[in-house]
């Protein structure tokens, strides 16, 4: 799964209207961004690089396997696997996310 698959997953299992109430953004390095905009309805996601409440730093290929289930989102940060900057509160809402 590339990152416009990712995108477009992140964006069905967001819906168009969400309880997250936060921006949220995933770096995936030079593989690119995925951000989220749950403060207007409808919800942005996109792959803009723009300023978020919080940022999860992983590999494409975590992501993909975060999306898949394949990874569990708590497992992933304890493994050092992802790493969050900002607000960690938001972090805790990614199950509605993935």
């Amino acid at each position: 799964m590339d990152l416009p698959a990712c995108t477009e997953k992140i964006r069905q299992k967001l819906g168009q209207n969400s309880s997250l109430n936060a921006t949220l953004k995933f770096d995936c390095g030079d593989d690119g961004v995925i951000f989220v905009d749950a403060l207007v309805n409808p919800h942005v996601v996109n792959n803009q690089d723009a300023e978020a409440n919080c940022t999860v730093t992983l590999a494409l290929s975590d992501l993909v396997d975060l999306l898949a289930g394949q990874l569990n989102p708590v497992n992933g940060f304890m493994s050092g696997k992802l790493k969050l900057a900002g607000d960690m509160s938001i972090a805790m809402r990614l199950q509605k996310v993935v």
